[in-house]
């Protein structure tokens, strides 16, 4: 499949999105993380296993997927763990370990910049915009929607596309559509059962709506009968789903399933499971696998810091191979 074909297969997939989320968006949401997000994790580890996710030291990722055990399941054991700025520290960590382990080769420079890392952390971890930016938003709707974003731009650029940058343009335009259009007749009453089965994310929506000052929410159910509530459901449900069909739509490009026969099987098989677990309880698939969610954001890391220098590079013109990284 060409590159111009796989573009405007996207397009029309940001469209796709962007419609059925002005319309369901809470249903929209809870859907394609249960259906779509499971098989995502799942098969971007895979591939991401293949690529050494991209770090220039054979086990780097053993550390990242250290960070992912500490943050998940230390608080059970540590009471000093459940202080509010715990888990943003551990995700900044794993951000500034990946700067690391993609950009720096020698032993002793990557212990002395870890060392660093952890002053820079301890030192800025008491600013509130820290714990909501840091903590809520980059592993959410940052990953999202701002690092799918930078994906396609550094894919537009190095193929010199003019189909990706009208995908690229097409998503920004949608993303827009959703606080500049209120159709105020597609409001709609959200049942009791997506009530308790969003209600986790909720803190997402009210964050947002605040930061942004969409509205001033008094509450966090206040989200489930806003407009505010309503505009940025559909901006998440909209950037969720298509971050998830950008990644399957570039099969052909990315090649996650070039895998041994029993891999994929067990793929299909723990996909599977995840979607009747969900079907069965929402809340408690949100729980058995979150921390496969958590895992593949933060093993993302190191190709997100590979994606940006590749924009770098090729805004500035520089030369330098950024080998082994694809749009996705």
């Amino acid at each position: 499949m060409t590159s111009n074909r796989i573009n405007y297969i996207n397009t029309a997939l940001i469209i796709f999105s962007c419609a059925i989320a002005f319309v369901i968006p809470f249903e929209l949401f809870l859907f394609s993380y249960a259906v779509l997000g499971p098989l995502h994790y799942l098969t971007e580890i895979g591939w991401l296993h293949k690529k050494n996710y991209f770090t220039k030291g054979k086990y780097d990722f053993i550390f990242l997927i250290g960070l992912c055990f500490f943050l998940l399941f230390v608080p059970a054991f540590i009471p000093l763990s459940k202080d509010s700025t715990f888990a943003p520290n551990v995700v900044a960590l794993a951000v500034f370990l990946s700067l690391i382990f993609v950009l720096v080769e020698d032993r002793l420079y990557r212990i002395a910049l870890v060392v660093l890392a952890l002053l820079a952390v301890g030192l800025v971890n008491k600013s509130p915009a820290y714990l909501i930016w840091i903590g809520l938003f980059l592993p959410t709707i940052i990953h999202v929607f701002i690092f799918t974003l930078a994906f396609m731009l550094f894919g537009a650029l190095k193929e010199k596309s003019l189909s990706g940058y009208l995908s690229i343009a097409v998503l920004i335009v949608c993303a827009a559509s959703f606080f500049l259009i209120k159709p105020e007749g597609l409001q709609y009453v959200v049942s009791n059962d997506v009530y308790k089965s969003y209600f986790q994310f909720a803190s997402l929506n009210f964050n947002l709506i605040n930061i942004f000052h969409l509205d001033t929410l008094q509450k966090t159910s206040d989200i489930f009968t806003s407009n505010a509530g309503f505009v940025i459901m559909r901006f998440i449900a909209f950037a969720y789903t298509y971050h998830y069909l950008n990644w399957f739509s570039k099969t052909s490009v990315i090649k996650w399933h070039k895998v041994p026969k029993q891999t994929l099987v067990l793929t299909v098989a723990i996909w599977l499971l995840s979607i009747a677990l969900y079907a069965y309880d929402y809340n408690l698939g949100l729980q058995v696998l979150f921390f496969l969610s958590f895992l593949h954001v933060l093993l993302e890391f190191p190709l997100n810091v590979m994606c940006f220098t590749g924009i770098g590079k090729a805004l500035t013109g520089s030369k330098g191979p950024v080998a082994g990284v694809r749009s996705t």
